[in-house]
């Protein structure tokens, strides 16, 4: 079971130490064993402003035998050492260990020591962790945090933690992170196997990592007495692989990303095989057949979709007489208008009977989409379950693992293509699928043949928002007139979702001021708010104060008054990871305004076009003059989800481009 210290994200960047000289193992060092010169240790480089730099990381896992239960268990053990160059660094002082448990079995924390170092004229003074500081929080059934925090702790200090954990859960073990919120002059991790696991090892990131194998070694073990059998001592061959990095830069969240989780640069480690004595050898999810095969056997996944137990009123299936797409659809909308989303990611369920879920009208992510894919195969639909990893959750390696899986949709082939379905929003349409599921790939499952597939998850249009005022200026700088909002796809699933979310229609109108300070609004109204089918539409009269500047007889206005930038979202001179947009978009700006008789135009802004190699974005700005009239048009589109760092530079100069043209302004002169 993966274990999180949960820290602070912050800007990939290149580290070195103050000393060039200085090794960055050379910082190694016992256990409350601190030297001077660590008290002066920095980053410089892009990370010079680092509020903290972590000195060492070491971590080491092995395989003991339970004196309890005489089986193995995973002993994890970690001394990480931070020295604190500013306040901003003072979360480091609050630590977590998270630890699971299911089924009757544990994770345990064994021992865990802390101090704090400070430099008092010259000489060290140790803090140390007391018992008052520690404390345990239960998160919920599966997870509790231990807690603690490292005492006087002050601009300069150096502290450092010492934890050992044991754990009953051999599937996945503790993976390691080489990264996170501040840079790290050195971080490794060893793990010694015996001969009887083999486990899969899976790397993410972009900092490169060392690996060192030492030779085969012998290691006697000895097992206690149990029901089963006696105590003695055995030998097993022992692999030792140590994992190591240098000088790894600090990492922070960046815009349009799926989760940071898919590029720290970490390891994970997942049971491949076992072959004990006697027991013969043992494949574990070694194969997309053999994974399918598991979840089709699986009581809370194919046991699930076979059952047929629903209430006779549950669904109401179609005549064959009607069109396949209106069919598939009467069956879609019954199933995500009867059955509330309980907000849980899951690709099991957690009920064993679809007709408790029915009953009581609610459930998980499985448990809506299977039932859903129950409905459309009994129509005779050619349905199949698409297993997915949601964004937050990260992507999918690709290679046969189960627990990288936290959701399922379902796929229909109709007219020669899959059309994707997710039920667990009633504002969900045929391909619109709930956000978080717009991870690209999806694991499709062959019912008839226990088989899967990769497909793509890639909304097949593009979501637009478009924006039209209608306006007149008065004498008085007053605009007066008619705001239109139009929006497809998942734009008009956002307006939906955030209209719902609020109490009432008022409510909903003081959000939207909000957002344009200055606006009164009247006349609204919103169409298509029960049809996800069709596009969003809004409409509603405006007056807008404070749009205008006056200096002597000039007036200017910048034309763009709705969705503006006010920074790049790309402020990276350089990048590691792709951009990550989710869906195609278009958001399309047009401003129509009369302006008084009395006033001429002094400036317009020259009309410009930027457009992104193979067309996978455009920007244009067009200003067109006519008597007293001004009409703006602006677009700006993205035509692919996914950009790779080297596409990083043309996608940055093409925002900063529209901030340039968005910050332009109209001159007039009365």
């Amino acid at each position: 079971m993966l274990k999180k210290i949960h820290l602070l994200l912050f800007i990939l960047a290149i580290i070195h130490t103050t000393n060039a000289q200085t090794k960055p193992e050379a910082m190694l060092s016992k256990y409350g064993t601190v030297a001077l010169k660590e008290f002066t240790t920095t980053a410089d480089g892009p990370d010079s402003a680092a509020a903290a730099v972590k000195l060492f990381d070491v971590g080491t896992g092995s395989f003991e035998i339970s004196s309890a239960t005489g089986d193995f268990v995973y002993v994890f053990e970690r001394h990480a050492r931070y020295r604190i160059i500013n306040k901003s660094g003072y979360d480091l002082a609050d630590q977590d260990i998270t630890l699971y448990r299911n089924n009757g079995m544990q994770e345990k924390l064994e021992t865990l020591t802390a101090n704090t170092y400070n430099l008092v004229n010259g000489k060290i003074e140790t803090s140390t962790l007391n018992k008052d500081a520690k404390f345990t929080q239960v998160y919920d059934k599966n997870y509790t945090i231990n807690k603690f925090t490292l005492p006087n702790v002050k601009e300069g200090s150096i502290i450092e933690f010492r934890y050992k954990t044991s754990s009953e859960f051999l599937f996945t073990l503790d993976g390691w992170s080489f990264q996170g919120s501040y840079p790290c002059l050195y971080s490794s991790f060893t793990i010694s196997l015996p001969e009887f696991y083999s486990y899969k090892v899976l790397r993410t990131g972009y900092v490169p990592i060392e690996t060192d194998i030492a030779k085969i070694t012998i290691r006697n073990y000895y097992a206690p007495a149990t029901l089963k059998s006696k105590s003695g001592n055995f030998d097993a061959n022992m692999r030792k692989v140590k994992y190591y990095a240098k000088n790894i830069p600090a990492i922070k969240f960046e815009n349009y990303i799926t989760t940071l989780n898919d590029y720290i640069t970490q390891i994970r480690f997942e049971l491949s095989s076992t072959q004990f004595p006697g027991s013969g050898y043992k494949e574990y999810t070694t194969t997309w057949p053999k994974i399918i095969k598991e979840l089709m056997d699986h009581d809370k996944f194919g046991g699930y979709l076979n059952r047929k137990n629903y209430p006779k009123d549950a669904i109401e299936i179609p005549e064959n007489t009607l069109e396949p797409e209106l069919k598939m659809l009467k069956i879609f909308n019954q199933v995500k208008n009867k059955l509330k989303w309980d907000g849980k990611y899951n690709n099991y369920t957690v009920d064993s009977s679809p007709k408790s879920v029915m009953e009581k009208k609610s459930g998980n992510s499985a448990e809506i989409n299977l039932i859903l894919l129950s409905f459309l195969n009994t129509a005779g639909f050619d349905a199949s379950p698409v297993l997915v990893s949601t964004r937050k959750n990260g992507k999918h390696p690709g290679t046969p693992m189960t627990t990288s899986f936290n959701g399922v949709i379902v796929s229909v082939r109709l007219n020669d293509r899959d059309i994707l379905l997710d039920a667990t929003d009633k504002n969900n349409s045929t391909d619109i699928i709930g956000y978080q599921y717009l991870n690209h790939m999806g694991l499709k499952i062959d019912l008839n043949a226990t088989d899967g597939s990769w497909i793509e998850i890639e909304p097949p249009s593009v979501s637009k928002s478009t924006i039209f005022y209608s306006l007149k200026l008065d004498k008085n700088h007053l605009l007066s007139g008619d705001l239109f909002l139009l929006n497809t796809g998942y734009d008009a699933l956002e307006r939906r979702q955030e209209y719902q979310r609020t109490a009432s229609e008022s409510d909903y109108i003081k959000n939207l001021k909000a957002k344009k300070p200055g606006i009164e609004i009247s006349d609204y109204q919103i169409s298509n708010l029960e049809n996800p089918d069709l596009p969003v539409d809004e409409r509603m009269k405006i007056t807008l104060e404070d749009t205008m500047d006056e200096a002597g007889n000039l007036v200017y206005f910048k034309p763009v008054l709705q969705h503006s930038f006010e920074e790049n979202p790309f402020l990276l001179e350089d990048r590691k990871f792709p951009v990550d947009f989710a869906y195609p978009w278009e958001l399309y700006y047009k401003l129509v305004l009369e302006f008084p008789e009395e006033y001429k135009l002094e400036t317009l802004p020259k009309n410009e076009a930027f457009k992104l190699p193979d067309n996978a974005g455009m920007f244009t700005m067009i200003f067109i003059s006519e008597g007293n009239k001004i009409m703006v048009n602006s677009k700006l589109n993205i035509t692919k989800t996914v950009f790779s760092a080297e596409e990083y530079y043309d996608l940055r100069e093409l925002f900063k481009n529209v901030l340039r043209k968005q910050a332009e302004q109209i001159v007039f002169r009365k």
